[in-house]
């Protein structure tokens, strides 16, 4: 068929076809559908996918494309982001739907921090480690080969660790070569903490001790607890050292001299945890810069 005859044919046609009513409509497709051979039905599924698609986040207002998003879980807002550049752009761009995946995750948001790729940032490297936890992937490991009992006190500190252990010694760990830089004779330690210069060690011998690391020498030595030393923390500045025991007291040391300053009760379980610190917060009871001393059993904590 001409060109011309086929237009006015096709005109005819459409013409005719507005007129049926909405069955007799639907009717005629499906005749011409039945009629039509592979290269016209790849034609009619090509158009269909085009006339029927709605791009929601081309077509409405940006506003409401990010309150619509808020509602996405972040899992489902990854897979929207592979959608297409368009797609990754917009979710790229809202703030407040990577804030909350963060919160979701227990961050602490800046609300003033308006980036959200910053955000997404946080929150694309916060899964990766908790991937990494689940899998075993997250922390590199080695041994550090010494000791000859039971090791079970440990403290780390800017690439050094130092252990405690059963074989009545401590040792001096650098974590990135594995080589010991110290090895002294104590007692059996519960507890460790060291700076360059010393370390206090709390045993199950129920006393404490503090240890010169280049001569090894016992420089200090605390009694007064009537139970395993589980914690100890000490503050140079302040000449204080702190210790939490199995006899479920708090004991407050001069560090210099060795003498019990204060006993502190009330704890109803080992004392196993003391930290003595500055207050970051402003409180009823502290200001920002004070000391505080923080003691912990198996139920509670107190300061």
């Amino acid at each position: 068929m001409e060109r011309k005859r086929f237009e006015a044919w096709l005109q005819s046609v459409s013409t005719s076809f507005l007129t049926l009513t909405e069955p007799q409509k639907n009717e005629t497709l499906d005749h011409l559908i039945s009629l039509s051979g592979a290269v016209q039905l790849r034609h009619l599924s090509n158009n269909l996918e085009t006339l029927l698609k709605r791009d929601f986040l081309r077509l409405l207002p940006l506003e409401l494309t990010f309150y619509l998003l808020r509602w996405l879980d972040p899992k489902t807002l990854l897979t929207c982001c592979l959608v297409c550049k368009r797609w990754n752009k917009v979710i790229g761009a809202c703030t407040e739907v990577w804030q909350g995946a963060c919160k979701a995750l227990g961050w602490q948001v800046d609300d003033s921090l308006q980036d959200a790729m910053h955000w997404k940032k946080v929150y694309m490297k916060a899964k990766l480690r908790m991937r990494q936890l689940e899998e075993r992937e997250a922390f590199e490991t080695s041994s550090l080969i010494g000791h000859s009992a039971r090791v079970y006190a440990l403290y780390y500190k800017d690439g050094l660790l130092c252990t405690g252990s059963d074989d009545l010694s401590a040792k001096l760990w650098d974590v990135c070569t594995g080589q010991c830089i110290y090895g002294i004779q104590t007692h059996t330690c519960a507890a460790v903490k060291f700076d360059e210069q010393k370390l206090v060690t709390g045993s199950f011998d129920n006393t404490i001790a503090c240890w010169e690391w280049s001569t090894g020498a016992k420089i200090q030595q605390f009694r007064g607890h009537t139970g395993a030393v589980f914690s100890v923390d000490y503050n140079d500045e302040l000449d204080t050292l702190v210790s939490g025991s199995a006899d479920f007291t708090v004991k407050v040391w001069s560090l210099s001299a060795g003498a019990c300053l204060n006993t502190l009760t009330g704890h109803t379980e080992w004392v196993t945890k003391v930290v003595l610190q500055k207050s970051e917060v402003e409180s009823v009871m502290h200001s920002p810069g004070d000391y505080i001393l923080l003691s912990a059993d198996k139920y509670e904590i107190k300061y």
